[in-house]
């Protein structure tokens, strides 16, 4: 039986039972209580000598103990990614909600392990993290209803296929272990957000990257939120890719992050040159979460509120 008594006293689990099962857990590793962590690594049974897999080992061992088997949501707030992202692999029938991932500022910058070491998402470019297709992570979650997954490079792909009650899919940063911003596919998603600005080289986000989503890959794609996102086209050129993208018929809400347009960049008048893609958008709520700077863009797209 899982030690509760320790895992209560570290902290770093947060959990909410209901009705005798344990419904909710939130992962987070405590810093203040890590002088005790050593003595409750060893009371799970787990090698005990390196302190960067103690997030491992506690993870692990609340997830593979049988009392969290009818977990319905799970929050995976890691530290020492580099160790314990492929520790949460095990089935959960239930599971309906998962976040999985670390905090960042820059995307691809160096995060810092519970030792104060440093640890480089690079080094696993083309590798990812959690080796889940090996490991069966997403077979595992035939329930998975809403995903958020935040960082980079932990994946090798997000399977729409095995995730067939998906219908949420919220990413920040590149999760995928190429480099890549969006899954292949992800054919259950209904509402797709997607949050990543300049990397730690200070490069932004590829408008290509918009290539990924397409009907065949997409086809239950209604909602597209990208108020969070910063493209290397620039916000006339980002509007512009949309506006030929083969998704944007099927779509019925298009946030984008602004509309700052220099004359320059449409070589002409900023507002004619929006009057034109105007038509492509007419059918969904078209809204823009940041500043805009052409006057009239509002009336001539009939923008939404976000």
């Amino acid at each position: 039986m899982i030690d509760f008594d320790g895992l209560r006293t570290d902290r770093s689990w947060h959990l909410t039972w209901s009705g005798g099962r344990l419904d909710e857990a939130v992962f987070r590793l405590a810093p203040h209580t890590a002088s005790g962590r050593r003595a409750l690594v060893e009371r799970l049974g787990a090698d005990a000598t390196d302190p960067e897999q103690w997030e491992a080992a506690l993870i692990e061992a609340l997830l593979t103990d049988p009392a969290a088997a009818d977990l319905r949501r799970l929050e995976l707030h890691l530290t020492d990614f580099h160790h314990s992202a492929c520790r949460a692999t095990q089935r959960r029938e239930r599971l309906t909600s998962l976040y999985f991932g670390h905090d960042f500022t820059y995307l691809y910058e160096h995060s810092t392990t519970s030792t104060g070491a440093a640890i480089d998402p690079l080094s696993r470019l083309h590798e990812g993290f959690t080796d889940d297709s090996r490991n069966g992570l997403w077979d595992a979650l035939p329930a998975l209803r809403e995903l958020t997954a935040e960082g980079g490079l932990l994946f090798d792909e997000i399977d729409g296929d095995a995730l067939t009650s998906l219908t949420e899919l919220r990413l920040r940063g590149a999760v995928l272990a190429d480099g890549a911003v969006f899954p292949r596919k992800a054919p259950s998603v209904v509402t797709l957000a997607l949050e990543i600005r300049s990397d730690v080289f200070g490069t932004e986000c590829p408008i290509e990257q918009l290539d990924e989503l397409d009907p065949a890959g997409y086809p239950a794609l209604r909602h597209l939120d990208l108020s969070r996102t910063e493209f290397d086209a620039g916000d006339f050129g980002t509007l512009e890719a949309l506006a030929g993208s083969p998704i944007l018929p099927q779509l019925e809400s298009l946030k984008i992050k602004s509309l700052q347009i220099q004359e320059h960049e449409t070589d002409g008048d900023p507002l004619e040159a929006l009057t034109g893609l105007a038509p492509a958008f007419a059918h969904l709520a078209l809204s823009v979460a940041g500043e805009i700077t052409v006057g009239g863009a509002a009336r001539v797209l009939s923008l939404q509120t976000c």
